[in-house]
């Protein structure tokens, strides 16, 4: 019986769990407030997708697949396309890693790193609320995560590659 179908568990063991509650860190500088999201992939993924419905109904964004080093750009894209697109890239996104997407408005930005980790930068303290009312807790800190082996499992995927392809294509996003 394979367990791991064939991937390294030491490479994907840290994107899969996580000791402790999931929280956040929220910080203040300036204009600009910044939340750093701690949790395992999956909710990682999830929290991306649902607080993504927080933002106006067109925003602007990038993808980054780090293993075909492609960037789509699009500006003013309708919300419900991409949460569509990010509910379907979910499992392989969780999965992988590797791939960066963020959406962003003047006042907004959420950002999901290509090592599985979520970002928020804003113009107001309103995500502090949003956060809290998913579950999460607010820390001073989150434990760093430098222990893993790599950033993310540079593999091959080709499963999502394609898959981020086609929500690229889907969502008339340009290449760049």
């Amino acid at each position: 019986m394979m367990l791991f179908r064939g991937r390294n568990p030491d490479v994907t063991v840290w994107k899969r769990f996580r000791s402790g509650v999931d929280g956040f860190t929220f910080t203040h500088e300036g204009e600009h407030w910044e939340a750093y999201v701690g949790a395992n992939a999956e909710r990682v993924v999830d929290l991306f997708h649902t607080l993504s419905e927080q933002l106006p109904p067109a925003i602007d964004l990038v993808i980054t697949d780090l293993r075909s080093q492609t960037t789509w750009k699009g500006e003013s894209v309708a919300l419900p396309d991409v949460r569509d697109a990010v509910a379907r890239l979910k499992v392989p996104l969780a999965t992988y890693g590797g791939v960066e997407v963020a959406l962003y408005t003047a006042d907004d930005q959420i950002t999901l790193t290509p090592q599985l980790e979520l970002y928020i930068f804003a113009r107001s303290d309103r995500w502090l609320y949003l956060l809290q009312g998913k579950g999460l807790e607010e820390k001073a800190s989150l434990a760093d995560r430098s222990w893993g082996s790599q950033a993310w499992d540079r593999a091959p995927a080709p499963t999502l590659s394609a898959a981020v392809s086609a929500a690229a294509e889907r969502l008339s996003l340009t290449q760049t």
